[in-house]
C-alpha cells in the first residue's frame, strides 16, 4: 500500500534540498572567433512562484553602472523536464521566470565577450577573461549557495583563477556567488609562473605576447607581496592570482577578492618608467585586497549588484591605496627613494594644476563617483579621489606621526580597520574617527572638516619640511610663459583650458581648434615651442576654429617655472627630520651630507 507524504514533510524536503543544492554553470568556449560563447546556468528547484535573474550592472572595482546585460541574447528558460518556461525582463539586469510548480530552473544565452578594456569579458581565439559580472547570471534567492563553474575550452588552453579548483583543470567552485564575481578566470594560451613567500602562494598569468621580462616581474612581486605584513597583521587569502595581459593598446587593472587583472599595452616593459608603471599598478591592486577586499566603507556593505553603492569614504578605498602602493615597493627594495621621491613630486605638481582641488571636498567626489565623467570641467571643478585621495592620505599620516611623536601612522589605522571592521561589517566616517582618537589621543573632528568636508589646500612646503624636504625647480629652471591651455595628444584641438588661466580669460574653451599664433600656422609638435617664443605678460593673437567658426583673440601670457619639480633635502636635516623620514617611510634617510641622494 502507497503511504502518504504529509504535505508539511513535502515542504520541508523541498526547503532542505534547495538549501543544499549547489548552482552550476557551465561555458561553451569552443568557438571563440567571434567573441561568442554560450552560458547555462541550473538553479536548484524552488517552490517560488516567479524566480528572479539578475546580471550586475557594474562590477566591482568601476563604481560606474555599465550596460552589461546588453551582452546577451537568445535567453532562455526551462524546467527540470526540459520544458520552456515564460519570462519577462523587469530592468536592465533583471528577468522574471514564471513558475507553476516546484521545479529547478536552467537559464540559458548567449555572451558576447568583447570588452577587454573594460575588464568585464573578452573572447577570441587565443583566451578568455571572464569577470562574472558581464558573464553569469544570479538569483538572489541563491546568492549564497555554493556553486561551481566548468569551462569547455578548445585544446591547449589553461585555465586559472582565485578560486578552488573543481573536478578537473577546466572547473572551479566557490561558496557563493560573491567570491565568484571577485574572482576572475583567465583561460587560454598563457604562461603560467608559481611563488611564495611569507607563507603564501601566488601564481602569474600572463596572457599576450610583449617586451616584459617574466623572471624580472616574479622576482620583484615576490618582493612586493612579501612586504604586506609592513601594514596588515594576517592574510585576508592562502593563495592569490596576478593575471597580466599584454594588449594592443587597452591598459588599466582592476582588483579582486584573491586576485588582480593587470593590462597594458605588450611593449609597455623593457623600458624601467614603463616597468615601473606596470610594478607599481600590481602594488596597487594587491593593496586592495585587504583595503576594499577585506574591509570597505559601509555604503559598499554587502555589494549592491544592481545599484550604486554611495559612501563619502571611497578616497580611503583609493587614494590611501594610491598612497601606499610605491611605499611597500620602496620597502621592498624594488624602487629607489629617487624614484619615490619622482613619484610624489610629480603628484604634488599635477595637484597644483588641479584647479578642483579649491572647489570640490573629497567627501564630496567621493559620494559623487558614480556620475564622475573627467574631461575639463572635471580638471577644473572637480576633486579627485585617487590624486587628491592620496594627499589627503599623506597629510593624515604626517598629522599622525606629528600627533604622537612619531610613535603612530597612518598603516596604524588600516591595520584597525582590518582587524575590527572587517567584511561583513563596513566602517563608517565616525569608525576612522574613533581610531584616530584611540591613536592619538585627540579629536581629529576639525582636521576632517577642514581637508575632507571642505575643499583643501596643502601647504607643501610645510609638510614635507617635518620629513626633511624641501620642493624646488632645480638650478636651470626659470621663468616661462605660459597659456593655460593643453593640447590633445597629437592634435591641434584643445583638451584643457585651465580655470582663470589666461586661455579660460581670452575665453578660449575645450574643444577649440588652434589655426594660428600671431598669423602664422602652428603645428602640434611645435606648440610648445612656440609659446615659449614669448616672455611672461606679452599679448598675443590666437586665431582657432570655435564651433566651426573661425574665431580670433588676444590672449595674455602669464608665468611659469620651467623644468621638472624635485623633491631635495633640506639643508641642514635635523636629527627628528630624519627620525621623521624613516617612520614615515620605513627607511633609512637616504641623502648624503651634501644633500645628494645615495646610490
Amino acid at each position: 500500500m502507497k503511504l502518504a507524504v504529509p504535505a508539511i514533510l513535502i515542504f520541508n524536503l523541498l526547503l532542505i534540498t534547495s538549501a543544499h543544492a549547489n548552482v552550476n554553470y557551465h561555458i561553451d568556449l569552443t568557438t571563440p572567433d567571434h567573441h561568442l560563447a554560450q552560458v547555462e546556468v541550473q538553479f536548484p528547484r524552488t517552490q517560488l512562484s516567479e524566480l528572479v535573474v539578475n546580471l550586475p550592472v557594474w562590477r566591482t572595482g568601476k563604481y560606474q553602472v555599465l550596460p552589461l546585460a546588453d551582452s546577451l541574447r537568445y535567453f532562455s528558460a526551462k524546467d527540470e523536464q526540459g520544458n520552456s518556461l515564460e519570462w519577462r525582463r523587469s530592468a536592465s539586469g533583471e528577468w522574471l521566470v514564471h513558475l507553476t510548480e516546484p521545479t529547478s530552473v536552467t537559464i540559458g544565452y548567449q555572451l558576447y565577450a568583447n570588452s577587454l578594456g573594460q575588464r568585464v569579458s573578452h573572447i577570441d581565439g587565443s583566451h578568455a577573461y571572464l569577470d562574472a559580472s558581464g558573464v553569469f547570471v544570479y538569483s538572489p534567492s541563491f546568492r549564497e549557495h555554493k556553486l561551481e563553474v566548468s569551462l569547455n575550452v578548445p585544446p591547449q588552453w589553461r585555465s586559472y583563477s582565485g578560486m578552488n579548483r573543481g573536478k578537473n583543470e577546466h572547473s572551479f567552485i566557490a561558496d557563493n556567488y560573491d567570491i565568484l564575481i571577485d574572482s576572475p578566470i583567465e583561460t587560454g594560451i598563457n604562461t603560467h609562473k608559481q611563488f611564495s613567500t611569507d607563507g603564501r602562494d601566488y601564481e602569474l598569468v600572463i596572457w599576450g605576447e610583449g617586451n616584459y621580462d617574466i623572471e624580472t616581474m616574479v622576482e620583484d612581486l615576490t618582493k612586493l607581496s612579501g612586504q604586506a605584513k609592513a601594514i596588515w597583521d594576517g592574510y585576508p587569502f592562502e593563495r592569490y592570482v596576478y593575471m597580466v595581459h599584454a594588449t594592443s593598446g587597452a591598459s588599466g587593472a582592476t582588483e579582486h577578492l584573491n586576485s588582480t587583472v593587470i593590462q597594458r599595452p605588450r611593449f609597455s616593459y623593457r623600458e624601467r618608467k614603463d616597468y615601473l608603471g606596470f610594478i607599481k599598478t600590481a602594488s596597487h591592486e594587491f593593496i586592495h585586497t585587504w583595503n576594499v577586499k577585506a574591509y570597505r566603507p559601509q555604503g559598499l556593505v554587502p555589494y549592491d549588484y544592481q545599484d550604486e553603492g554611495i559612501t563619502e569614504l571611497l578616497w580611503i578605498a583609493e587614494g590611501s591605496t594610491s598612497y601606499f602602493q610605491s611605499q611597500l615597493l620602496l620597502r621592498a627594495g624594488v624602487i629607489t627613494p629617487k624614484e619615490f621621491l619622482e613619484d610624489l613630486a610629480k603628484r604634488i605638481k599635477r595637484n597644483q594644476k588641479t584647479p578642483g582641488r579649491e572647489v570640490q571636498a573629497i567627501a564630496e567626489a567621493s559620494a559623487g563617483q558614480w556620475v564622475s565623467t573627467g574631461g575639463d570641467y572635471a580638471k577644473n571643478h572637480s576633486a579627485n579621489i585617487y590624486s587628491e585621495g592620496y594627499l589627503a592620505s599623506l597629510s593624515l599620516d604626517f598629522s599622525l606621526l606629528s600627533d604622537t611623536q612619531l610613535t603612530r601612522s597612518y598603516r596604524d589605522v588600516h591595520q584597525l580597520l582590518y582587524r575590527d571592521h572587517r567584511i561583513p561589517t563596513g566602517y563608517t566616517v565616525k569608525d576612522v574617527q574613533q581610531i584616530l582618537k584611540k591613536l592619538t589621543g585627540k579629536d581629529y573632528t576639525d582636521w576632517w572638516q577642514s581637508h575632507i568636508n571642505q575643499p583643501f589646500v596643502i601647504d607643501f612646503e610645510t609638510v614635507l619640511k617635518q620629513a626633511g624636504l624641501k620642493m624646488s625647480y632645480g638650478s636651470d629652471s626659470k621663468t616661462i610663459a605660459f597659456s593655460g591651455m593643453e593640447l590633445a595628444d597629437d592634435e591641434l584641438r584643445l583638451n584643457h583650458i585651465l580655470r582663470d588661466g589666461p586661455a579660460w580669460r581670452a575665453g578660449i574653451v575645450a574643444g577649440d581648434e588652434l589655426v594660428a599664433i600671431n598669423d602664422l600656422k602652428v603645428t602640434a609638435k611645435g606648440f610648445k615651442q612656440r609659446i615659449k617664443d614669448f616672455a611672461p605678460g606679452d599679448t598675443i593673437k590666437v586665431t582657432l576654429f570655435s564651433d566651426q567658426r573661425l574665431k580670433e583673440v588676444e590672449l595674455t601670457l602669464a608665468q611659469e617655472q620651467s623644468g621638472k619639480l624635485v623633491l631635495e633635502s633640506v639643508a641642514k636635516p635635523s636629527l627628528m627630520q630624519k627620525a621623521f623620514f624613516k617612520a614615515w617611510l620605513g627607511i633609512e634617510w637616504p641623502f648624503d651630507s651634501k644633500g645628494k641622494l645615495k646610490s
